[in-house]
């Protein structure tokens, strides 16, 4: 896959679907749309396009609250404003007319290319335009819906929005589609490591059914049931299809070169950046320009999600003990805190290769997050780590959730087929209904627990909020950080603290969400402008 990205720069006009020039006088090196989609080569080079779309590293967990930057962003804070433009709009509907262009013209190849080769790319294509969709009714909720090329004069470019559901509709369709076209993971094999699997649709099937189905619960809107039983049976797909499963080294290892390729069949989609710096396609800073210098920081809320080795909340487990030291913070809770929290000891950068306390003056919880951490990339600062997009641990979460939300309950066996094959990777006791029972817990909460543990640091937990309708309670918290060590993180100057010694980053009074208005993003005024059909989201 790495080396077929070469032909990006020749596919992407193809894939944008840009007019040709004047065909008989084009520079030898040139290649018009009329002249391309001949052969298998040609739709695999425009395919490759749609992957530089894929989602790098971020910081997007800073609209939660289980992170923090060095600033208050509009989003937690509540002061954005309608944009002109917005980049999360116009990229989604770039990466769609790319999809809707191979869709179109992929059928030119049937003289070179077989039925099955066709279908394929149609497929990657089909699935890419589904992630455009979702990103987008994610953010905005209803928007137009596209499914060809246009042009100057085309009727859709004053098209209203389409509604909810027939945008999900479609994105089933698509999905479906590409299940039932692509390739088996085991299929695609190392040589094409990277590319969509008829599994990476299913897996996205399930994490967008499962968002439209509890976002509709509980928001009261729709037919949940049918999105959950989406969500559910594609993710028992992808389970029962046995291409796929956790991974069996240490967790911290899965964001590191050892859970990388082909050969950790936890990963169902990744992000490529390369194997080395001289076997690359991209790289990223993501460890030394967002972790270590506090773009991104984890709270005290994701620190108190983790539970003691016990099964038990902080709250309630007789092994939790007040902490003395910044060691203490980690000691008999699951061991995926520590794989995603820097503790003492811990490998950290070139010019301080160890780690003893986070420095207040970046991290400003106290707490610096691990995932990714490597003092090689530091030094560097031109990371090749991929980024997993889609994890088979995020399958198991799905459909837990999804069972339970769908008949208000979960059978143990179901138990431990998902959440329990997690607790076993972080050294947890298992989940229950008994236990559940017997220390006063709640079986939603224990899942959505599982879910925010097992996928901190990669993008989640905001949208999840926004879905369980739960935004409103939870961001508008305080932000707390870490207990204050004195003789550890020493004297600092401006550090305030709560009166039971935890640090506080953030009032509540500078943390606001509007529950009227800030479960949907505001339509970009200038998309408004140019289709005066569009109708801005409430509140906005």
């Amino acid at each position: 896959m790495k080396k077929s990205f070469k032909y990006i720069i020749i596919a992407l006009g193809m894939a944008m679907g840009l007019p040709a020039c004047e065909v008989e006088r084009l520079p030898e090196t040139s290649i018009s749309d009329q002249t391309f989609w001949r052969s298998e080569g040609d739709l695999k080079a425009a395919a490759n396009y749609l992957y530089t779309f894929l989602p790098g590293w971020s910081t997007d967990d800073v609209w939660s609250d289980d992170a923090i930057g060095l600033a208050s962003n509009s989003i937690s804070d509540g002061s954005r404003l309608a944009p002109a433009t917005d980049g999360n709009y116009n990229n989604n509907y770039n990466l769609i007319r790319a999809a809707n262009n191979i869709v179109e013209k992929a059928p030119r190849a049937s003289g070179n290319a077989s039925q099955t080769v066709i279908d394929r790319y149609s497929a990657e294509a089909r699935f890419f335009r589904a992630w455009g969709y979702f990103a987008l009714v994610q953010r905005y909720g209803e928007v137009p819906l596209i499914l060809k090329t246009l042009d100057e004069s085309s009727a859709e470019l004053t098209a209203p929005a389409s509604p909810r559901e027939a945008i999900f509709d479609q994105i089933y369709q698509d999905l479906d589609f590409a299940a039932q076209k692509l390739p088996t993971h085991t299929t695609l094999g190392t040589a094409d490591f990277g590319r969509i699997s008829n599994t990476t649709a299913l897996a996205f099937k399930a994490r967008v059914a499962l968002f439209e189905g509890t976002r509709a619960k509980f928001h009261a809107y729709g037919d949940p049931t049918k999105h959950l039983k989406a969500a559910a049976d594609a993710a028992k797909a992808v389970i029962d299809s046995k291409q796929h499963n956790l991974y069996t080294g240490q967790y911290f290892d899965l964001f590191q070169m050892p859970g990388e390729g082909r050969q950790n069949p936890e990963n169902i989609l990744v992000k490529q950046f390369g194997v080395s710096l001289t076997e690359r396609v991209i790289t990223h800073s993501y460890y030394r320009g967002s972790l270590e210098n506090g773009n991104m920081n984890p709270t005290k809320s994701l620190a108190d999600s983790y539970l003691m080795k016990d099964g038990l909340p902080i709250t309630k487990s007789p092994l939790y003990k007040a902490p003395v030291a910044s060691v203490d913070v980690f000691r008999d809770r699951d061991t995926r805190m520590s794989d995603t929290f820097m503790k003492r000891g811990d490998p950290m950068m070139t010019t301080k290769p160890i780690f003893d306390i986070a420095p207040l003056v970046f991290n400003k919880t106290g707490f610096m997050f691990r995932k990714t951490a490597n003092i090689d990339d530091w030094n560097t600062q031109a990371s090749t780590i991929d980024r997993p997009i889609i994890r088979y641990a995020e399958v198991l979460v799905t459909y837990a959730e999804s069972l339970f939300e769908l008949n208000g309950t979960i059978s143990d066996a179901d138990l431990d087929l998902t959440v329990n094959r997690l607790r076993q990777r972080g050294g947890v006791a298992k989940l229950t209904n008994a236990f559940v029972t017997a220390n006063d817990l709640t079986m939603r909460d224990e899942i959505r627990r599982e879910r925010r543990v097992e996928l901190a640091q990669e993008g989640f937990r905001y949208w999840d909020l926004i879905r369980w309708k739960t935004a409103e309670v939870e961001l508008p918290k305080p932000v707390l950080g870490n207990f204050f060590f004195k003789t550890e993180f020493g004297t600092v100057a401006a550090v305030r603290l709560t009166a039971d010694n935890y640090i506080l980053v953030q009032d509540a009074s500078f943390r606001k969400f509007d529950a009227k208005k800030d479960y949907l993003w505001p339509l970009p005024i200038n998309e408004i402008a140019l289709n005066p059909s569009l109708k801005q989201n409430p509140g906005w």
